[in-house]
């Protein structure tokens, strides 16, 4: 048995940080009904990352909403918002990720669904929450990533701001508001009362970085400095960083200096006897014109045996050709409901030694309408 089984969750989001959410208590065994726009449904359908069309949608979409059901209503209509409060009263979580206001102005605010829904669990990711002056900007990955200094971390120090390459705040909201969801659903089981859970992709971002925040609180205010070459962490010294090999990359964390020197036959690293901060530029141009020297399974050879924290680096045709991967069997196969199937990961959590998998893909806008009006409308 899943550990959510007989959960209802209703989930108005759309493109990533709500649906990554609602994605993860799926796989856990929640039913989730999706609700969507006649017509266009999710923007996420036609949100494409690369030209890659699935089944006439984008790839995300079907990544993303895989699990789940389509209920197609225009709730703007006042007929349709009536039909659509009879399923709010039998849902155990509501959620959304509209920006503040949205939900008030259609009558389905925390107060207005908790009236037909005394207990319910309603739940909501905002871009910047609901008192900030930002409030009102639209709520973007790379927009959030830029606002909290997170693109000062990533790159080398001449390189400006860089990204990250993923949309990493909108995955992070989405974790943070199923942990509250989750965190909601056993205080209702234990005192018997809902909840109103808010997250917000500003304050994800700004919860990510709480290590390096807090070192610039407790560091005189002192910014963080990337290294001018091999960076991977602005506060941590050499020989934290990814090398250029005679034919790859090598990925290399905490060590001591004189013990690589020792390992790694460099006598250059000689003149470091103390891996000091303010160095690390130094040592790092020495490592890096000594790894390009040899293979990256020649230094693997030397330091893995030594204990020395180490890897090579992968692309993802080398990923998936390995053992290590494939022993996790972390993918699986789908279906959707017109036979259209497709390869897509699986839910990380195991519990009681079960990994949670489902062939059940994506859904077809509006899929499951009759369905559900003969389940939780009209019965």
């Amino acid at each position: 048995m899943k550990p959510l089984e007989d959960y209802l969750i209703v989930d108005f989001s759309q493109f990533l940080s709500g649906p990554s959410a609602s994605l993860r208590l799926a796989d856990l065994g929640a039913r989730v009904i999706k609700i969507e726009k006649p017509g266009t449904g999710d923007i996420c359908r036609t949100l494409y990352t690369s030209d890659l069309i699935m089944n006439g949608e984008s790839s995300i979409f079907h990544t993303i909403n895989r699990n789940k059901e389509s209920f197609a209503i225009d709730f703007k209509q006042e007929a349709e918002l009536e039909k659509l409060k009879k399923l709010l009263a039998k849902a155990d979580v509501v959620m959304h990720n509209f920006r503040p206001g949205v939900m008030e102005r259609v009558g389905l605010s925390y107060e207005d669904v908790q009236k037909i829904n005394p207990k319910v669990i309603y739940a909501e990711i905002s871009g910047y929450g609901t008192k900030s002056e930002l409030k009102d900007l639209p709520g973007q990955d790379l927009l959030l990533q830029s606002l909290t200094a997170l693109t000062w971390l990533s790159g080398n120090q001449d390189d400006g701001p860089v990204p990250m390459g993923l949309s990493i705040v909108d995955m992070l909201a989405g974790a943070h508001l199923a942990q509250g969801i989750l965190a909601s659903l056993y205080r209702k089981v234990t005192h018997n009362i809902g909840a109103l859970v808010q997250v917000s992709m500003l304050e994800s971002a700004f919860d990510f970085q709480f290590e390096t925040i807090t070192t610039y609180f407790n560091d005189g205010g002192e910014l963080p400095v990337r290294t001018k070459s091999n960076n991977a962490h602005a506060y941590l010294g050499a020989p934290y960083g990814i090398y250029k090999t005679k034919n790859g990359f090598l990925a290399l964390a905490m060590g001591s200096i004189p013990v690589l020197s020792s390992l790694l036959q460099c006598d250059a690293l000689l003149h470091f006897p103390e891996n000091k901060f303010e160095l690390r530029d130094d040592i790092k141009n020495i490592l890096a014109t000594h790894f390009r020297t040899k293979n990256t399974e020649y230094w693997l050879n030397i330091l893995e045996p030594a204990d020395i924290w180490c890897a090579k680096v992968l692309n993802y045709q080398e990923l998936f050709a390995e053992d290590g991967f494939k022993v996790l069997e972390f993918t699986q196969q789908v279906e959707m409901l017109d036979g259209y199937s497709y390869q897509t990961t699986r839910c990380p959590i195991k519990i009681d030694g079960e990994y949670f998998t489902s062939t059940k893909g994506s859904p077809k806008l509006g899929q499951d309408n009759e369905r559900i009006i003969k389940e939780f409308i009209e019965c």
